[in-house]
């Protein structure tokens, strides 16, 4: 398995501060100047020529901060010419007021688009959400929504969750203007009984749901993508790894070399097995393997079922290895090599439409806490890179 990850025990697959400048004799450069002042202003003689400076003592300065230094006196020449005054260059005027500028202008913009699912962002803690209106919800004319199941398989909320995929699948149900659905799959896979959701919200989407494999997509994840009409992976990507791991991790040998002794009271013998404070005992060794095997029996069905193959073929590919894409599209378990463009073309085909835009299906309450967050940064490089992130996650494609 590439990402195992455990259901409840089981799972599908996987500036310094610089000191002040000191004149000659160890006296501060400050009070060294003021009495050279003093000197001049009682009438000591002067060198032609000479230049006045003003030295100030360095400090910690933080970022956009402009830093003035005092104006020199204007030394004058014996023969009657007024030395012009040294003026040092004007700091560097910084940007950052404009890139706020801009943040709060898309702020408000996103909040006339947003306002019904304000309150629900700001009385949540920021990050996943799969309340609040849709991206989908902003839609108009022909429209290929893209989702994307990205990292583990779990109950987190965000699109790579039942709870999160099911809105977006729900809200594009919804809008007539969204023909079809894109899933862009990067997973190892993740908890088995979340893997099962998912593959059942996609297997009832009125919609054409087509995948676009990206790096892996492997067990839950392979899992759900079975159920799509269609789907492209790449080359190299690695997919399928269709079976269960369930771990259970004994640590008796090292509590006894720590001189670590446990006693579990427990209301029946086998309510301790897999606490890891003793070793499984052979029936309950056959107990979690004949769960694991039922538990692989479902995947089996579901993707025999999704991708119309013999339950048998499946059980011979059922390894808990993966296959790269071009041996998955030659054992069936994925249809075509191709990129993410041609899963949106392939899902215009199946909707019967010539051309459609594309827009990233996602919670906007959660795109509207990271604008949030983005308005928190300090340096402008950082802003500048969010805000583009962000335009490119939710805005309307051609």
């Amino acid at each position: 398995m590439t990402e195992p990850n455990n259901w409840q025990s089981a799972a599908w697959g996987t500036g310094s501060e610089a000191a002040p400048s000191e004149a000659p004799g160890g006296q501060p450069a400050a009070a060294s100047q003021g009495a050279s002042s003093a000197q001049t202003a009682a009438g000591a003689p002067t060198t032609p020529y000479a230049q006045a400076y003003a030295a100030s003592p360095t400090s910690q300065a933080s970022y956009g901060q402009a830093y003035a230094a005092p104006q020199p006196a204007t030394p004058t020449s014996p023969y009657g010419y007024t030395a012009p005054a040294y003026a040092a260059p004007a700091p560097k005027k910084s940007r950052a007021w404009i890139v706020a500028l801009v943040a709060v202008v898309l702020f408000f913009l996103l909040g006339v688009m947003t306002i019904g699912s304000c309150t629900a962002v700001m009385s949540t803690p920021m990050g996943f959400s799969s309340s609040g209106s849709s991206w989908a919800d902003t839609v108009t004319g022909d429209t290929v929504g893209i989702i994307n199941i990205d990292g583990t398989i779990q109950y987190d909320g965000t699109t790579s969750s039942p709870e999160g995929l099911r809105a977006q699948l729900e809200a594009a149900e919804k809008n007539p203007d969204i023909k079809a659905v894109v899933l862009r799959v990067n997973s190892g896979g993740g908890v088995a009984t979340a893997g099962e959701e998912m593959a059942g919200y996609v297997k009832d989407s009125s919609k054409p749901v087509v995948v676009s494999c990206a790096s892996i997509t492997a067990s839950a994840a392979y899992m759900i993508s079975s159920q799509a009409d269609y789907i492209y992976t790449g080359k190299t990507s690695s997919v399928g790894s269709i079976g269960v791991i369930m771990s259970i991790t004994d640590l008796s040998g090292l509590y006894e070399k720590l001189g670590i002794s446990v006693d579990n009271i427990t209301s029946a013998d086998a309510k301790d097995a897999g606490a890891g404070s003793r070793p499984l005992t052979e029936e309950e060794r056959a107990y979690y393997q004949a769960q694991v095997d039922q538990i692989n029996q479902v995947f089996i069905d579901t993707v025999a079922e999704g991708r119309d193959m013999p339950v048998e073929d499946v059980k011979k590919l059922a390894t808990g290895l993966s296959f790269t894409g071009l041996d998955a599209v030659d054992n069936g378990l994925v249809d075509e090599i191709g990129t993410l463009e041609d899963a949106v073309a392939k899902a215009c085909s199946l909707a019967g439409i010539a051309d459609a835009d594309t827009v990233y299906l996602q919670s906007s309450s959660s795109e509207l806490s990271r604008l949030l967050d983005i308005m928190g940064e300090k340096d402008e490089n950082s802003v500048s890179t969010a805000l583009k992130e962000l335009e490119d996650r939710v805005g309307l494609e051609g």
